[in-house]
């Protein structure tokens, strides 16, 4: 901050009226580092720490600990008489700019310090904003706090000039942090944050990217990395992160300079501080580079130039638009290929309304039903509230809590349990198992009625990871697919059944119609299959082709190394490929993938070799024990994790499976760990709910065996889904 105020304003941290403020201090670490950098000259630092540094805390503890720590630094420098730092405030930074303070009968010198920091003309912000994307389940009454004056400020900002459908995340308080500063310091300073730096390439904040090239003349980032939440090659590219293993999100250092005299405007400095480091690593480079000149004395600012989108990084590849989207909710006039497509579904109650065991699920979605039905019937005799979240009894082991639930007890909505509502579900990929589908419990259905209007129609969906996926990829289901088969997943369907229900409903309770007698139609529409039968004049393609084009195509390695970028932002657009050949070798390979996909458990089991010896040829007694499954484990960990032996239970340890079927990566990681993962014994802490995949195994396919033998057949559908994937053609298009 000091070296681009010096370049910048002629001025430095120590100058008279450069007033300094960290807007969430904690313990006080900015300004106490601040006072022993050396960077205020001795002349100037009474003055300084008297008048020109603020701080705000709003935890009462952490308030008094900073105030004693820069307090105390303070004294060290100076000697002298004890001074006591009156810059800092017990508040609410952002709440301050919503109302008047509401204790200042109580603190009333708090109350003149805030009342003097709103009026002071503030050039330089410095802070680590807190990160807050919200509560987990609304059993947690634990939402963001609201700030209208601000949350309006990012509204007609961030969230107008975003193009992303979900804009929740823009609420986020380090989000939050970012507006409010810019606002702050008002046409000349300098914010300098260490925040989450998920703003820099995430899908909802092409918005945040487009306001602040347009509000800041120099923007210098310095991105630390650190994501733990990816997977694969990618995660070890991670690696470390700057605040250690308790930190998942990546981290940046972020340096935006307001100057009206500057020539140009939205100059973004970009520097990636490298793969594979770790926390020691990066906090070593962090150090020897100091500042900001630092950098630049290697040349290591990357100027980059925002795009049409408003990406600064993985910029995508404009050849992309030119063709035929999959889908688009949007622009209905748009040529599409898909009529229609959704989510999966989304319970917000998984605990409650999923489980390997149909008659848990039963049991669970009544007990849970009833307990709401009883929360009416208490409701209906109670005097009147102000806020239902805090009538209703939010036991974890009795009901898990959701808008619509909050709505149907103010408004003495009873619930009816239907057995029949308890169908197959595709939870994860390769692993079925049993979900109530029903709206009265189910957060959101979506267009599933559409697509699965019950359990005995046959269809089928191309399911991929929504936007922002970690890594794109596609499974086809004949079975209804959980939202999270596929991360945020969107389903293309081969048919659609009758009259789409309207996803945009305000919650279960609404009144909906039930669509009776749905006539089964194609899903890909007319426009989009003369699209590609106009390329290949004298070809007869039928829409079913077209469908499983689109599935082989999209496994395409080609397709996905060159459009990673655009794929990881929107939804797939089809390309057509240059001959009639390719495109049919497309289709096929998807029509091949598509039934080893779905009919994954009638494959042929692979023949590992058993440490203990041929199965075949023991006496299993009690197979339920023998083959009961609770863990799996790999033969090692650690660095020397040996994939090739995998332990399945103390009576069975599967030896020589083959690196390569772990090649097949679904959804994030291999469908070998896939199976790995779902197949065990877990019980849900709150609710004390058990889902044991050993129930599954034994009711639904009268095989206590199941879950190895679905192993043993991954291993051949992964095999056998690369050898098809590594023989597709080049990708050539038109």
């Amino acid at each position: 901050m000091n070296e681009v105020l010096q370049s910048e304003f002629g001025q430095t941290l120590g100058s008279p009226g450069v007033h300094i403020i960290d807007p969430f201090t904690g313990t006080g670490t900015f300004i106490t580092r601040l006072l022993q950098s050396g960077l205020i000259a001795p002349e100037e630092m009474e003055h300084k720490f008297r008048h020109e540094i603020h701080a705000n805390e709003i935890v009462l503890l952490a308030y008094y600990i900073a105030a004693i720590n820069i307090e105390a630094v303070y004294h060290g420098l100076q000697g002298g008489d004890y001074v006591p730092f009156e810059g800092i405030c017990l508040t609410d930074t952002f709440q301050m700019y919503e109302s008047d303070d509401l204790i200042s009968h109580y603190m009333p010198d708090n109350s003149e310090r805030r009342k003097r920091q709103k009026a002071t003309d503030i050039r330089v912000i410095v802070g680590n904003p807190p990160y807050s994307a919200g509560q987990g389940s609304a059993n947690d009454n634990n939402a963001n706090v609201a700030y209208p004056t601000l949350d309006g400020r990012i509204r007609d900002t961030y969230a107008a000039r975003s193009t992303a459908t979900l804009k929740n995340s823009l609420y986020d308080s380090y989000i939050r942090a970012f507006r409010w500063a810019s606002d702050r310091i008002g046409d000349a300073g300098v914010m300098a944050y260490v925040s989450n730096a998920g703003w820099l390439d995430g899908n909802a904040a092409d918005g945040i990217r487009a306001c602040l090239a347009e509000e800041f003349s120099d923007l210098y980032i310095f991105h630390l990395r650190g994501n733990a939440r990816t997977s694969g090659e990618q995660r070890r590219k991670e690696r470390g992160n700057v605040f250690g293993e308790g930190t998942r999100t990546p981290v940046a250092i972020s340096i935006l300079v307001k100057n009206p005299d500057a020539t140009a405007h939205g100059r973004v400095h970009f520097h990636d501080i490298g793969d594979y480091l770790d926390q020691k690593e990066k906090l070593a480079i962090i150090r020897d580079f100091e500042s900001v000149r630092g950098i630049s004395s290697i040349n290591g600012w990357v100027n980059v130039q925002p795009d049409a989108h408003n990406d600064w990084l993985g910029q995508r590849d404009s050849s992309f638009d030119a063709f035929i989207k999959i889908g688009d909710k949007r622009d209905r006039l748009a040529p599409v290929l898909f009529e229609n497509y959704t989510s999966g579904l989304k319970t917000n109650r998984d605990t409650w309304c999923c489980n390997f065991q149909s008659s848990t699920v039963l049991t669970n979605m009544k007990a849970t039903i009833d307990f709401y039905n009883s929360e009416v019937t208490r409701y209906q005799s109670a005097p009147k509230v102000d806020d239902i979240k805090d009538f209703v009894d939010k036991s974890p082991p009795k009901i898990s809590w959701d808008h619509a639930q909050y709505v149907g007890v103010e408004r003495g909505k009873y619930v009816t349990m239907k057995p029949a509502s308890v169908v197959p579900s595709m939870y994860r990929p390769f692993a079925r198992q049993w979900a109530y589908f029903d709206r009265d419990f189910n957060n959101r259905v979506y267009q599933i009625p559409s697509i699965f209007p019950d359990a005995k129609t046959s269809n089928r969906v191309i399911a991929m990871c929504g936007v922002g996926g970690k890594g794109f990829s596609v499974l086809m289901s004949s079975t209804m697919p959980d939202i999270q088969m596929m991360f945020n997943g969107q389903c293309f369907p081969l048919s659609l059944y009758g009259i789409e229900e309207n996803e945009d409903s305000d919650d279960l309770f609404s009144e909906a119609q039930v669509h009776q007698g749905r006539q089964k139609r194609d899903a890909i529409t007319d426009v989009g299959l003369k699209h590609f039968q106009d390329a290949y004049p004298g070809e007869i393609i039928t829409k079913e082709d077209l469908f499983y084009y689109v599935y082989g195509l999209l496994h395409s390695e080609d397709y996905r190394a060159k459009y990673a970028d655009n794929l990881s932002k929107e939804l797939p657009r089809i390309p057509r490929v240059k001959t009639a050949a390719d495109f049919w070798a497309f289709s096929r390979a998807g029509r091949t993938l598509g039934d080893l996909h779905v009919n994954y458990e009638t494959v042929e089991p692979y023949p590992v070799t058993m440490k203990q010896g041929d199965l075949r040829l023991a006496d299993i007694k009690n197979p339920e024990a023998f083959y009961r499954v609770t863990k799996w484990a790999f033969g090692k960990s650690g660095k020397d994790k040996d994939k090739t032996t995998v332990i399945y239970n103390a009576n069975i340890t599967m030896q020589d499976v083959p690196l390569g079927a772990y090649d097949y990566v679904v959804n994030g990681k291999p469908a070998l760990e896939w199976v790995m993962e779902r197949q065990v014994v877990k019980t849900d802490k709150d609710s004390g709910i058990e889902n044991d995949a050993n129930r599954y195994a034994i009711e639904t396919m009268n095989n206590p065996a199941y879950p190895l033998e679905l192993f043993q057949r991954v291993i051949n559908v992964s095999l056998r889904t690369m050898e098809i994937v590594r023989g597709l053609p080049k990708l050539e298009v038109m």
